[in-house]
């Protein structure tokens, strides 16, 4: 194919979009669209390549072609590889170290965009702990360019037919696209067949192209328009739940409208032909590779840049090793005619090895712990201590009971007498609890919703909810009274809640941002949820609030200990009076409750803050976050619970 500087421009706008979207830069909301722009580059080049060999020589060689796609893509991607498993096990924490691992084998095993859609969505927080997130979209290049290869050669003698079978994947992958996007969005973002589409797009442009003899000449407004489609895209569409779908149009047509005119003497083809664009185009696939890790590890490391000055500073860094990686492994490399087939598929097999043995060892060995300090341990293992087996779990399609997710404890095979109920603390105690009724012998049931107070016949609006989870919260708390109806062995309830919270309307510390109004308020909506509790069963158990340590974050005090960073007593501790100024506002209501004879209220408090509340008891990690505790917690409190299983006194 005849170089075309205008496509190494395109590059560039595609890479820095992506680049500058990950370094958080004002208005560059929708930069992720660069790597669409990056599909339908790939499918134009790799598949007019492909084509021109079926047409000129009416055969395909496969090992040709993978020879191709190692010398140009495995190199910087394995040396990428070891830097960031280098600096990652000075900085990444061991749950981090580990994914890291799981990462590195998918990764390599061209896979990591499946394991990342198994996982949280591209737009979650979560996902700035990935290093290896962005290598989801070299996944499903490499998963077409399995499929199409293959299709072409057994295609090999009926064109014709090629072509359609190529139209029609295209238009079911975009449909496919489109709907899903708006059951299943992370199905529609990460996997090959919801993204075919856009690589498709290029091929066949580029089979119209040579099959036309076009030259790449129609008209300035084509270009125009292609510039204004990508600008679109980058400076307009949203990181939420509605990409890719029809979304996706923009830079996708937008890039085939610049291809299809880039033989035309236009500005928008200067441009992009020009120099800086070309340059920065050059070395896009290396600093794709390199950008990303150096997001995570630095925002791990130092936290994220506080100024103008620092998030330039990470960006040039980006910069310099792509330049390096370019210049000294990716180039030299690709353009190295001497290197055998028997020499890359054996070289490539053998890095593929390494690196997945690698990702295999921080799998086994948990991220490797002992890297770390006793002390720093202690917070490590509480960043993991909440993982829990939710496999009892049932949620009804039909009925009364629609949409509630309802989780059997204790003895199975047993008709349920008690039911728990509760917001995101339900959840954290669940290990205790379950114990706690395997031990007593009853059988019971868990209802938990985060950020959602079990009270019935309220209206909330939460900072951290979206309205329909909002909406779904009030759905939920009244169809939870068909419960007594559908179990009418129920003999006893315990309400778990962040109660501080609801009757504040505010979070406290480090998540003092977080805010909540309740309709009616959390007086009235206890009182009325009491009244009606009580009329369903016998006895009703409320646990006092876990009390909560303001600046108690287990990942960031990990972190600073790991690092050697000195850690403040008010990052580990609350101090007794500001707890009882924190709870002022909602624990006369449960005092006042447990004055009647079929109320108990049961205090963690005492325990929890035994020798002072402290993040730390008895050597161990109690809590996760400033409100949450740990399984461990869960566990050794679990005998708090002992009446409320067997409803005796004692």
């Amino acid at each position: 194919m005849t170089y075309r500087k205008e496509i190494d421009g395109l590059r560039s706008i595609a890479v820095m979009a992506v680049v500058l979207f990950h370094f958080s830069v004002p208005g560059i909301s929708g930069g992720f669209v660069g790597v669409d722009i990056f599909f339908v580059i790939s499918g134009f080049l790799i598949g007019g390549i492909l084509w021109d060999e079926i047409s000129t020589h009416s055969r395909l060689s496969l090992s040709r072609f993978y020879q191709r796609r190692l010398k140009r893509l495995a190199p910087a991607y394995v040396v990428m590889c070891l830097v960031t498993f280098a600096i990652g096990w000075l900085v990444l924490l061991p749950f981090e170290f580990r994914e890291f691992g799981k990462g590195l084998i998918a990764a390599t095993l061209y896979l990591s965009n499946i394991l990342f859609f198994r996982q949280a969505g591209y737009f979650d927080t979560a996902s700035e702990d990935k290093a290896l997130l962005h290598t989801w979209s070299l996944s499903v290049e490499e998963q077409f360019y399995i499929f199409l290869p293959l299709l072409m050669l057994l295609l090999l003698r009926h064109r014709k037919t090629l072509l359609g079978c190529l139209c029609f994947a295209f238009v079911a992958s975009l449909a496919a696209s489109i709907w899903a996007t708006s059951i299943n969005q992370p199905a529609a973002f990460y996997l090959f067949p919801f993204r075919a589409w856009e690589l498709l797009a290029g091929v066949l442009l580029a089979i119209w192209g040579r099959e036309t003899q076009a030259k790449w000449d129609i008209h300035p407004l084509w270009s125009w328009a292609g510039i204004a489609c990508l600008g679109m895209g980058i400076l307009l569409i949203q990181p939420n739940a509605t990409f890719p779908g029809i979304y996706a149009l923009a830079p996708v047509a937008g890039t085939v409208l610049i291809l299809i005119n880039g033989g035309n003497k236009n500005l928008v083809n200067s441009i992009l032909s020009s120099r800086p664009f070309v340059a920065v185009g050059l070395i896009s696939y290396s600093l794709y590779l390199w950008h990303w890790p150096v997001v995570v590890l630095s925002h791990t490391y130092f936290g994220e840049p506080s100024n103008v000055g620092e998030t330039l500073g990470w960006l040039m860094l980006s910069i310099v090793l792509a330049t390096i990686s370019w210049r000294y492994v990716e180039n030299p490399i690709r353009h190295a005619k001497s290197l055998s087939p028997h020499l890359i598929f054996s070289s490539a097999a053998i890095a593929s090895v390494t690196l997945c043995a690698l990702g295999a060892a921080l799998y086994v060995k948990n991220g490797v712990i002992d890297r770390f300090s006793d002390t720093a341990q202690i917070h490590i293992r509480a960043t993991q201590d909440f993982l829990q087996d939710w496999s009892r779990c049932d949620t009804a399609n039909d009925g009364p009971l629609t949409g509630i997710e309802i989780c059997a404890i204790g003895p199975e095979g047993q008709t349920p007498e008690v039911l728990v109920w509760g917001d995101s603390h339900v959840r954290a105690f669940r290990e205790g609890l379950d114990l706690a009724a395997h031990e007593n012998g009853v059988a019971g049931l868990l209802i938990w919703r985060a950020g959602c107070p079990p009270f019935f016949n309220i209206q909330k609006t939460e900072s951290a909810a979206t309205p329909s989870e909002d909406a779904s919260c009030t759905d939920a708390n009244a169809r939870i009274e068909h419960v007594f109806n559908t179990y009418d062995t129920i003999e006893r309830v315990m309400l778990i809640g962040r109660w501080s919270y609801y009757a504040e309307g505010t979070g406290i510390g480090n998540d003092a941002h977080n805010t909540i109004s309740l309709e009616p308020h959390f007086g009235t909506a206890f009182d009325t949820t009491l009244s009606a509790l009580q009329s369903y069963v016998s006895d009703v158990f409320i646990l006092r609030q876990v009390p909560e340590l303001p600046n108690y974050d287990s990942r960031n005090v990990a972190q600073a200990l790991a690092h050697r960073r000195a850690v403040t007593a008010d990052q580990l501790t609350a101090t007794e009076s500001a707890l009882a100024e924190r709870i002022a506002s909602s624990d006369p209501q449960l005092q006042s409750a447990a004055q009647a004879d079929t109320v108990t209220l049961i205090d963690p408090q005492p325990i929890l803050c035994e020798n002072g509340c402290n993040a730390i008891q008895n050597g161990s990690g109690y809590y996760f976050d400033n409100n949450h505790i740990t399984n461990t917690a869960a566990l050794s409190l679990r005998h708090l619970f002992t009446r409320f299983f067997t409803g005796s006194d004692e």
